[in-house]
């Protein structure tokens, strides 16, 4: 989970004026702007409280994710979510509206943390992610992600998680190289969270999963978070970029991430 949060900030300054490079400051200014933590961060955390407050057989986890999401994003409304999404979180009686956005895939990584199965990581997939998200491109954007880092937490290879990604959700045909020319933003599951996992598949360590996932020139800051959820429990988190990320959030947001991976653990630190 903390993978999404990393991802999400070092990716914020590039969201909409794409590098197609992995060559750039990590946390750095770029055309004005500073890092900081985006919707990505702020829902993948209400998801997380969400689950802190599920009972084990998880009936209520739908009803808590929309509680938690509301929280959380009357609390940061300037965090930088869709139209659609904001008149959703201030409305009394919100509803799913069909969306195949990627916001279903960026905030799915608690999970997976928190499930003791694959099945189970599922589950906790589909519950927060149809409160909003409920066309089938968005709800298979957030299984896809879900067993990816269900699938590295508990330590499968690239190979395995790439054979998963190919049988159950997405081909997977083209390499970063390939992708990045003709990639362009969009904000679909369809249309990014492939070439997210593409990144982590690709990487040789956490910080380079990040850089391949901004290098696309695309959602920048969704992509690194999905592409950082994967490789965080593959690859371990270095303490420097923990401690670093942990700087960009409040307090009451830290104290949710604490919490959660006091209950359902967290990720190794890298050498």
């Amino acid at each position: 989970m903390l993978g999404a949060i990393i991802g999400d900030i070092a990716g914020s300054v590039y969201e909409f004026g794409g590098v197609k490079t992995k060559d750039f400051p990590l946390f750095g200014d770029y055309r004005g702007e500073k890092c900081r933590f985006t919707d990505d961060s702020a829902m993948t955390l209400a998801a997380a409280g969400a689950l802190l407050e599920t009972a084990e057989e998880g009936s209520e986890l739908s009803a808590n994710a929309v509680d938690w999401m509301q929280r959380v994003g009357r609390r940061y409304p300037d965090a930088g979510y869709g139209g659609t999404f904001v008149r959703w979180l201030f409305t009394e009686e919100p509803k799913p509206y069909h969306s195949y956005g990627n916001g279903a895939a960026m905030r799915i990584s608690p999970a997976a943390w928190a499930a003791g199965s694959l099945e189970e990581a599922l589950r906790n997939a589909d519950a927060i992610t149809a409160v909003t998200h409920d066309h089938p491109e968005g709800m298979k954007g957030g299984r896809a992600v879900a067993a990816c880092v269900y699938l590295a937490r508990t330590g499968a290879d690239k190979e395995a998680i790439r054979d998963h990604v190919r049988r159950n959700y997405y081909p997977l045909k083209e390499t970063l190289a390939e992708i990045r020319p003709h990639y362009r933003f969009d904000v679909t599951c369809q249309g990014s969270v492939p070439q997210a996992i593409q990144a982590f598949l690709e990487s040789e360590s956490f910080e380079d999963a990040i850089r391949g996932a901004i290098s696309l020139g695309g959602d920048s800051d969704t992509q690194a978070a999905i592409a950082g959820s994967i490789a965080g429990p593959y690859f371990g988190i270095p303490e420097s970029l923990r401690v670093r990320a942990l700087g960009y959030l409040p307090e009451d947001l830290k104290e949710i991430l604490l919490a959660f991976e006091a209950r359902f653990g967290a990720n190794k630190a890298a050498d």
